[in-house]
């Protein structure tokens, strides 16, 4: 699909559009073939309120260790907007097989285990979930990472799909000025020095001054704070 797309000019057309323009956008140029991954961060939030009006599809990886609080806030939201988000869950054999190598919690041993830990538990997931959709809605900011800074409104997710990013230059305050305006529910992590929340175990709050994306697998050194969701090049590994 992408590549049918003219992505950098799609792009410069887009700085000129709203959140909400992108969001019509995309829901016009790629209909039922897009879906929206939503992680109940305060992003995805934003997000799920602007596209309360849509029917489209929404899904969750439910990995088996989120926080309580995000199981709570699904349940609030679904009630909210009257929809049942769509689950996915880990392979049971994939989850097996990794903690029979690794163990429970061996995602604290090294960055190839927590990486093999986050490709059972999200990527295959999400692989699966996408895959036969031609876009899909991620609420990534800029502002989050340096890694993530260089991100596009629209850009190829290395599957030959788009992934969308409607709040791409959204600063944090401009999402709570949003939730606060339009009482969107949120994650009460959140007030409590969590700007990132992902599984129970690999996500802390932060202090003033880190990055918002620092208390994620912060036991590693490296910066680049991601779990192979939203990386740029292509996992070798994946489905075609």
């Amino acid at each position: 699909m992408i590549r049918s797309l003219n992505l950098d000019k799609l792009n410069q057309e887009a700085h000129r559009w709203s959140s909400q323009d992108i969001i019509d956008h995309g829901i016009k140029r790629f209909g039922d073939r897009l879906s929206f991954a939503s992680s109940f961060g305060l992003e995805d939030m934003v997000l799920l309120h602007m596209l309360k009006d849509y029917s489209i599809d929404i899904f969750y990886i439910d990995t088996g260790r989120l926080p309580i609080e995000t199981y709570q806030l699904i349940e609030d939201a679904e009630k909210r907007y009257g929809n049942r988000f769509r689950s996915i869950h880990p392979e049971p054999d994939e989850l097996s097989r990794y903690v029979a190598g690794y163990g429970i919690n061996g995602f604290y041993q090294s960055v190839e285990a927590r990486t093999a830990c986050c490709h059972v538990r999200k990527v295959r997931p999400l692989a699966r979930a996408l895959d036969q959709q031609h876009a899909w809605f991620a609420g990534l900011r800029a502002e989050q990472s340096s890694y993530r800074s260089t991100l596009a409104f629209f850009e190829d997710d290395g599957y030959n799909r788009v992934r969308i990013n409607p709040l791409k230059n959204w600063r944090w305050q401009d999402l709570w000025d949003y939730i606060d305006s339009h009482q969107v529910p949120f994650n009460r992590l959140h007030k409590q020095g969590y700007p990132s929340i992902g599984c129970q175990p690999c996500s802390r709050a932060i202090s003033p001054g880190e990055d918002f994306r620092s208390g994620r697998w912060w036991w590693e050194k490296s910066r680049k704070k991601e779990c192979g969701l939203h990386n740029h090049r292509r996992q070798e590994d994946a489905p075609e």
